[in-house]
C-alpha cells in the first residue's frame, strides 16, 4: 500500500471513528431520580438513588451519577423502579378474538393482525414489556412492533404450533379432511395457526419452516388439551421419534422445544426426547417432578381460574381435573426446587386480557411478594434466554443492573409491601419504558 493510500485509509478511519463517537455521545439520556430500585432479585428495595438510561440500556446506577446537559430527568419521588413484567405463555392472536370471530368465514389475516395489534399495545400499557408467544399467526405483528409501526412488548415467537393429526393443535373444522389424504391444507394452517405434521419427516419440515421465519423456540403438542374438541386430556401425542426429531432440528439452530403437556406420561416422554421446557403440567406427580429437577427442565406454569363468563361448556368440563390438581403442583414445584416460570395462556376470551396483572396476585397462595416479583421478571427472563442466538433481542432482561436492556416500570409505592399495586397499572404505573423508549409517563401527561 502506497503512502498516499495509507494516508487516505487512516483519514477515513479517523472520520469513521469520529462519527461513531459523535453518534455514541448523541444517544439520548434519561435519568430516573430519587427512585427505590427492585433489581429483579433482591427481597428489599434500594435506598433512594438514580438510574441513568443511555440509548436502550441502563448505563449507571448510583446516588451521584451525572448525565449530559440534554438528559431528561424523571422525578421518581421515592417510588419503585423495577424491571418490566414478563409473561412467558401468551397467544397474542388467539387471545384477541373469540372462538366465533376466529371461525367466522370472512376472517382475513389483516383482521387478525389488527385485533392482535390492539391487544399487544394494551399489553405493553399494562407493563408487560416482553412475552413468549406460544403459537399462532405472529410474524407480521412482531415485524410491525420491531419496525416501530405498531406498539407492543418484545415478542419471542414460536410461529405455528406443531401438532400431530388429532393432536391439540389439529384445529380443523368438522368438514375439513386430512391434508395428507385429500390434499387440501386446513384453514387454520393457511392462517399460520398450526402445522399438522405426522412422522419424522413432516415434523422436521414444520419445525424448520418456523425457524426459517424467525421462531425463537418451537412449540410442540405432546398431549391432550382443554381448548380443543377432539383430543382428550389423557392422551399422549407424538411418538418418541417424532418428538426427538423436533428437538434435534431446534438444537441444530441453537434453540429448544417446549411442549404442551399435562400428564406424567406425556411429560416423561418429552423429557426423554430432550425437551427443555414443559408448558402446563398441572397433572404432574411427584416422581415425574423429580425428573424435571434431575434433567434441568423448566416448568412453565399458569394459575387457572375455575370459570369465566364466556367459556365454552366443553372446555369447562375438561378443565376440572386440572383446576383441582394445580395447587398441589405449584406446592411441589416450589418445594422441590423446579425451575419455574409463569404465564397466563389466555385463549379466545378477549375480556380476560384486562385481568393479566390480576392473575399475578393469584400466586400469593404459594409465594411471597418478593418471590412473585422475581418470578415475573428475573426468572421469566432466564427462560427467555434459553433461545440463545435465536433470541430476537440480545441483552439482559428482567433486572435493573448496569448494561441491562432498559425495560423499566416506575411503580407508585412499594409493591414488595403491597403486591396489589401491580394489579392496577392504569393508576400505579407512572412510567412504562421498553428498550429505552417511554410509552407512558404520567409526569408528561399532567
Amino acid at each position: 500500500m502506497t503512502f498516499r493510500r495509507l494516508a487516505i485509509f487512516f483519514a477515513g478511519m479517523s472520520l469513521l471513528l469520529g462519527s461513531m463517537a459523535i453518534s455514541a455521545a448523541a444517544e439520548p439520556e434519561i435519568v430516573f431520580d430519587q427512585v427505590r430500585v427492585f433489581d429483579g432479585q433482591s427481597s428489599e428495595l434500594s435506598e433512594p438513588t438514580r438510574v441513568l438510561v443511555r440509548g436502550n440500556r441502563i448505563a449507571a446506577i448510583g446516588p451521584d451519577i451525572e448525565a449530559g446537559p440534554e438528559a431528561q430527568i424523571i422525578d421518581g419521588g421515592g417510588n419503585t423502579l423495577m424491571p418490566g413484567l414478563i409473561d412467558v405463555h401468551v397467544h397474542l392472536t388467539f387471545s384477541s378474538m373469540s372462538i366465533a370471530e376466529m371461525m367466522a368465514p370472512d376472517l382475513t389475516p389483516q383482521m387478525a393482525l389488527e385485533a392482535s395489534a390492539r391487544a399487544a399495545e394494551a399489553m405493553l400499557l399494562r407493563g408487560f414489556t416482553a412475552v413468549r408467544d406460544l403459537g399462532g399467526p405472529i410474524w407480521e405483528l412482531k415485524a410491525g412492533i420491531s419496525a416501530g409501526q405498531l406498539k407492543g412488548p418484545r415478542i419471542w415467537p414460536s410461529g405455528a404450533m406443531v401438532s400431530q393429526t388429532a393432536g391439540h393443535g389439529d384445529l380443523r373444522m368438522p368438514h375439513e379432511r386430512s391434508r395428507r389424504f385429500f390434499g387440501e391444507p386446513s384453514r387454520a394452517e393457511l392462517l399460520g395457526a398450526t402445522f399438522i405434521a405426522d412422522g419424522r419427516a413432516e415434523v422436521l419440515t414444520a419445525v424448520r419452516e418456523n425457524l426459517r421465519f424467525g421462531a425463537s423456540q418451537i412449540k410442540l403438542m405432546a398431549g391432550g388439551g382443554i381448548s380443543s374438541e377432539y383430543d382428550p386430556i389423557d392422551v399422549t401425542q407424538y411418538t418418541f421419534d417424532e418428538m426427538r426429531a423436533a428437538v434435534e432440528a431446534a438444537e441444530d439452530w441453537g434453540t429448544y422445544v417446549t411442549v404442551h403437556a399435562y400428564t406424567p406420561r406425556a411429560i416423561r416422554r418429552a423429557i426423554e426426547a430432550g425437551v427443555r421446557v414443559i408448558d402446563h403440567g398441572q397433572l404432574l406427580d411427584e416422581e415425574t417432578m423429580k425428573l424435571l429437577v434431575e434433567h434441568d427442565v423448566w416448568l412453565s406454569l399458569q394459575v387457572l381460574r375455575a370459570d369465566s363468563p364466556d367459556m365454552d361448556p366443553l372446555r369447562r368440563i375438561k378443565r376440572q381435573p386440572i383446576i383441582a390438581n394445580q395447587p398441589r403442583v405449584w406446592e411441589m414445584a416450589r418445594d422441590m426446587g423446579v425451575k419455574l416460570a409463569w404465564g397466563t395462556d389466555f385463549l379466545f376470551e378477549p375480556a380476560l386480557n384486562h385481568e393479566q396483572n390480576q392473575y399475578i396476585l393469584l400466586l400469593r397462595e404459594w409465594f411471597t411478594p418478593a418471590e412473585i416479583l422475581r418470578l415475573v421478571t428475573h426468572d421469566n427472563a432466564q427462560l427467555l434466554a434459553l433461545s440463545g442466538l435465536r433470541s430476537p433481542y440480545q441483552g439482559r432482561l428482567g433486572v435493573v443492573a448496569e448494561d441491562a436492556l432498559a425495560d423499566l416500570l416506575l411503580v407508585r409505592g412499594n409493591p414488595l409491601e403491597d403486591l396489589a399495586l401491580i394489579a392496577d397499572p392504569d393508576n400505579n404505573f407512572l412510567v412504562i419504558m421498553k428498550d429505552g423508549r417511554i410509552y407512558k409517563d404520567v409526569h408528561a401527561e399532567n
